[in-house]
């Protein structure tokens, strides 16, 4: 079994947050390091890392060129790929490139708990997809929700928020529900006090 020592590395600090929250919930003796691009995750001072964490789209080089740099620096660790994106095309570039597995943002948290698992153990892991709707199971938040979750924490309504991100207030109204269904939650307010709970929000 590897130990659970995971560098995470992704752009968006409340997406880091709730993963971060959903690895804790799951994994035992849980070990994280957290970097906002693939230079500084780099320079981690974390003794090897198992497994790595690895967003697509981040800043500079993105984490399908970076995958070839972390297998360098650290040989034995596991690569994961996280992609709003889960198109085949992304899915078979990863896998061709040395990543163990590909996880789709839109899946749910106990997929990639599930997948991390697999790989611990040392079995091959397929890339994770979305539950089916109606699943129960919670989701992960992908990077626009995180945002318009903090927004909404706030007490924004949906025009302001739709101002301040550059979207359309229908647009925003679609990103709430979700929020809504990944929290379980049915209202804005117990959307707020769910994610301060979870410490997905200041």
């Amino acid at each position: 079994m590897l130990p659970a020592r995971i560098l995470l590395i992704d752009d968006h600090a409340l997406f880091r947050c709730g993963l971060r929250m959903v690895l804790a919930s799951g994994i035992p003796d849980l070990e994280v390091a957290e970097a906002s691009s693939l230079e500084e995750g780099l320079r981690s001072t974390m003794d090897e890392p198992a497994l790595v964490l690895l967003d697509i789209q981040l800043q500079g080089l993105n984490g399908l060129e970076g995958i070839a740099l972390v297998k360098r620096k650290w040989p034995q660790a596991a690569v994961v790929i996280l992609s709003s994106d889960a198109g085949p095309h992304n899915v078979r570039m990863a896998l061709e490139r040395g990543a163990a597995a590909f996880v789709s943002k839109a899946g749910t948290a106990d997929s990639i708990l599930t997948v991390i698992e697999q790989l611990r153990r040392g079995e091959p892991a397929s890339a994770a997809t979305p539950a089916p709707a109606g699943s129960g199971s919670p989701q992960l938040l992908t990077p626009r929700q995180c945002e318009v979750l903090d927004l909404l924490c706030q007490g924004l309504p949906n025009k302001v928020i739709g101002r301040r991100l550059g979207l359309s207030e229908n647009t925003v109204r679609g990103h709430v529900q979700a929020v809504l269904a990944a929290l379980q939650v049915s209202s804005r307010s117990e959307a707020g006090f769910a994610a301060r709970r979870r410490g997905l929000v200041a």
